[in-house]
């Protein structure tokens, strides 16, 4: 809090005034801190540090997407190879490479873009803004996907496990498990890995040793599996010639593009990192890569050295493993039956701890999306546990539609998984590309980083071409209606606040551009313990200016003091450092001294409080508790817009705020003057909106902001 008129121990603590004062609030606040949590303060660098995550910890909470793909990945590989599956031996090392590539190239993503945004921002500042639409909607489809298709898959794994009878719960049981992970993650994000991280670090564990020890009893074999591969490719040459033995391998080289999803997880969340970011964001991909190449590329290389078939009600990886494991027992107990059952629950979590990466990149990208207009701002903010709420309550509400919808059926949910995931990859190397070419000669490894960018392009995109061929008509073009549907959703979006910023331009460049009249020798001076008039404002715009102004129309000569109170909303765009937020705070104190100073130079006495937090309604109540303490009987001001043809667009993109501030203050007797401001729902371009009548023609940046703070 800072006093344009003074230290901000001048003011004394604020009395306990609020609604919170009343039982029933208290106890739902005691069971709210309960859940999720006490508050955390945005401010405090000692909070960001508490919050970020060191590389291991990126590892287990982003990385477990990408390696749950090895559950499913490379057997969708394998079984497209059927009857030929000797050479899957090259699709094994083909996985290996692609993981890597895909991971080199998204350090670029990285360090292009530390701030976070991955595919998003990079189509968006490279290959245009509505390129970047099409990354972005993609992208936030695909973590809905990931939610829905992880809890199912892992839930259908663990039922499998359980008597039949329990089957009928099966769907209850994912929707459950839906809701306990988004609880987990309301709570913050460091808490939700915690818990996960003992399931993520079984898997690997487990894996790495039955990988090692499954073709460690093999290696004699694998000369002679790598000459069946060689002759059965010529055979099948020979057969279907060159290019049809090569179109046969390449497809099933990109049935299992599923096994990459996931790699783009870090670059979108890289905010969610610790300092250095960049630093941390490239050890975290490099274990990601490195796990999941040796998973992925390990699995394909077990099922041909211990000659996997199909079994019906089985997964490719429980036949390999169950063959692995039989013949182990320990005093006279099949311990191998028992080892095999805790891998595959190993494997069921894991796929849990996977959907938890929808949790966390899906409102990533919703928060970037909001920044730029695409969406309401809401999904940009905060909650006072400094997680996106409104980004997760989104992804679990999409998820847990598209559960009912399906009725938790994995055989659905895979169809509709893969394709949005390639082309983001696509666009992502796309722009990469563009940019190595364009700073070819001044940028430092050029040279090496735009062929590697190009052949991830040429790699993904010719996964996405064979993955929708292949899919489309298999359910592939409910995934494309669904991303297209967000897609003009957004652009419908982005129009209104367009409308509505063209139709202030004007207002704020008459108003803010008065004349000042000739400086005065000395400020006028507050009269302690008399009202005043208080103003909710945010940035200096001839809103705020039209609110003062029209104050003293209706209160003539009510008011001997003017008072401007703003709030620095701390929400994803502000987040992302401790220079950010000095930033922010710097920025609005010069916004309060403008209004401060127009006052001065106009014979009015004036001063004002700026508070900081991620609840602006909440902020804007502490601040009023401190100005009327110093102020008593006060009267408040503040604006909101009103539209023509109210619908529910506009009502989804403005919060009016200052009807939520109005009707807590009016709980306590305080009163506020809400001047409403019309705007004719045109084209920008248009006339400056209307008020209602000339005394009511102002409204303040509460609702005339993008950004919704008052």
């Amino acid at each position: 809090m800072s006093d344009t008129n003074g230290p901000e121990d001048s003011i004394p603590p604020a009395p306990v005034t609020d609604d919170s004062a009343f039982p029933v609030t208290r106890v739902l606040h005691f069971l709210r801190v309960l859940l999720l949590g006490p508050p955390r303060d945005p401010l405090s660098p000692e909070t960001r540090q508490h919050i970020t995550l060191i590389a291991f910890l990126a590892w287990v909470g982003l990385g477990a997407d990408g390696l749950s793909s090895s559950c499913y990945g490379p057997e969708e590989s394998f079984l497209a190879l059927l009857p030929r599956t000797d050479p899957a031996i090259f699709l094994a090392v083909a996985t290996a490479l692609t993981v890597f590539i895909i991971a080199v190239a998204y350090n670029q993503v990285i360090e292009l873009f530390p701030g976070g945004g991955g595919g998003y921002k990079v189509a968006t500042r490279l290959l245009g803004r509505h390129v970047g639409l099409v990354s972005g909607s993609a992208l936030v489809v695909d973590y809905m996907l990931t939610i829905a298709i992880s809890i199912a898959a892992g839930v259908d794994a663990l039922f499998s496990f359980l008597p039949r009878s329990w089957d009928a719960y099966g769907l209850e049981a994912k929707i459950l498990l839906l809701v306990v992970l988004l609880v987990l993650n309301l709570r913050g994000v460091k808490e939700s890995i915690r818990v996960l991280l003992p399931l993520f670090l079984g898997f690997v564990l487990t894996h790495t040793f039955l990988i090692v020890y499954g073709v460690g009893r093999h290696v004699g074999d694998l000369s002679t599996v790598l000459h069946k591969s060689v002759g059965q490719f010529g055979s099948m040459s020979r057969d279907l010639g060159w290019v049809g033995a090569m179109a046969v391998i390449l497809r099933a080289y990109a049935l299992g593009g599923g096994t990459y999803t996931g790699i783009e997880a870090v670059s979108n969340s890289v905010n969610l990192l610790k300092e250095p970011r960049v630093r941390t964001g490239k050890w975290t991909m490099f274990y990601m890569a490195l796990s999941l190449s040796f998973t992925a590329g390990g699995i394909i290389l077990l099922y041909l050295l211990w000659h996997v078939h199909p079994v019906a009600g089985q997964t490719l990886n429980a036949v390999v493993f169950s063959a692995i494991l039989s013949g182990w027992h320990v005093g006279g107990v099949n311990a191998g039956h028992a080892a095999m059952v805790v891998t595959m629950l190993l494997e069921a979590a894991l796929l849990f701890v996977a959907a938890n990466t929808g949790y966390l990149g899906g409102p990533a990208v919703l928060a970037n999306m909001a920044v730029d207009h695409w969406l309401p701002h809401r999904f940009s903010q905060l909650s006072d546990r400094l997680v996106t709420k409104n980004g997760i309550l989104l992804m679990g509400l999409s998820a847990l539609i598209i559960l009912l919808a399906t009725a938790g059926r994995v055989e659905l949910l895979v169809v509709l998984y893969s394709i949005n995931v390639f082309l983001t990859f696509s666009l992502t190397l796309l722009g990469l590309t563009v940019y190595w070419w364009r700073h070819r000669g001044s940028e430092p490894g050029w040279r090496w980083r735009l062929p590697l960018s190009l052949l991830g392009l040429v790699v993904t995109a010719s996964i996405l071409v064979v993955t929708l061929m292949e899919k489309f008509y298999q359910g592939g073009w409910v995934t494309m209606l669904v991303t297209g549907s967000l897609i003009g959703l957004c652009v419908l979006v982005s129009r209104h606040y367009d409308m509505v910023h063209h139709q202030l331009e004007s207002l704020d460049e008459v108003l803010t551009s008065l004349p000042a009249p000739a400086a005065r020798s000395a400020a006028p001076q507050l009269a302690e313990g008399e009202p005043a008039a208080v103003f909710f404002v945010s940035s200096y715009r001839g809103i705020g200016i039209h609110t003062l102004l029209n104050s003293q129309r209706l209160f003539p000569g009510r008011f001997r003091n003017f008072v401007f109170l703003t709030v620095g909303e701390v929400d994803t765009a502000g987040f992302k450092e401790d220079e950010t937020i000095e930033r922010l705070q710097q920025n609005a104190d010069e916004q309060i001294e403008n209004y401060v100073n127009f006052c001065r130079a106009h014979g009015l006495a004036a001063t004002g409080y700026v508070g900081f937090g991620t609840d602006p309604v909440e902020v804007a109540l502490r601040l009023a508790d401190r100005t009327l303490q110093r102020f008593p009987g006060s009267v408040f001001f503040a604006g909101t817009l009103v539209f023509r043809r109210e619908n529910w667009l506009t009502r989804m993109l403005h919060n009016y705020t200052a009807l939520a501030i109005q009707r807590k203050l009016h709980l306590r007797g305080v009163p506020l003057v809400i001047m409403p401001m019309l705007v004719e729902g045109r084209s920008p371009g248009s006339a400056v909106p209307r008020a209602r009548d000339p005394a009511a023609g102002a409204a303040s940046d509460a609702d005339l902001d993008h950004r919704q703070t008052p």
